[in-house]
């Protein structure tokens, strides 16, 4: 059954399968299993869980498992772009900018990471938020994001 974007927008969480409808990544870039709160536009909170099968490990590192940097502000990007579009941007939206990003501590495989994005500015077509990844309650990970909608006309309500 297909949901629509009202009912999303509505919705206090989304689990894996919402997500899809929303965003349109898939594996092995599908990085948020469930979506746990979302306010359309404002903010929003995820759970990404590290598990040792990732590919990244493979090779990053061998005898030292540690989740990538970039892959952890993917995970921040995807919440941000959930949203943005449940908001009414572009069903692809696009990370145009990473400000002030600095990792606190390292992702290992096991962890559960807790995403948070919020909204802190923007204008027609984008979208700034301060973002943060927890695991434990300590910050992993923490900056800001910009988020395109490259229809640029299709503009969220403002902060």
């Amino acid at each position: 059954m297909t949901i629509g974007a009202t009912q999303l927008a509505s919705a206090t969480g989304l689990n894996h399968d919402q997500i899809r409808q929303v965003l349109p990544h898939r594996w092995p870039m599908l990085l948020l299993d469930r979506v746990s709160r979302v306010e359309p536009g404002v903010k929003g909170t995820a759970t990404k869980n590290v598990a040792g099968t990732e590919l990244w490990f493979q090779g990053h590192f061998p005898t030292a498992a540690v989740l990538p940097g970039i892959v952890i502000i993917e995970a921040l990007a995807q919440l941000a772009g959930v949203v943005f579009a449940l908001a009414g941007a572009s069903e692809i939206s696009y990370l145009a900018g990473v400000r002030s990003m600095r990792f606190r501590r390292p992702v290992v495989p096991g962890d559960q990471l807790t995403l948070s994005a919020e909204r802190t500015g923007g204008g027609a077509g984008f979208a700034e938020y301060r973002v943060s990844a927890r695991v434990d309650g300590q910050v992993a990970a923490e900056g800001n994001l910009t988020i395109a909608d490259p229809a640029g006309q299709r503009s969220v309500r403002k902060v």
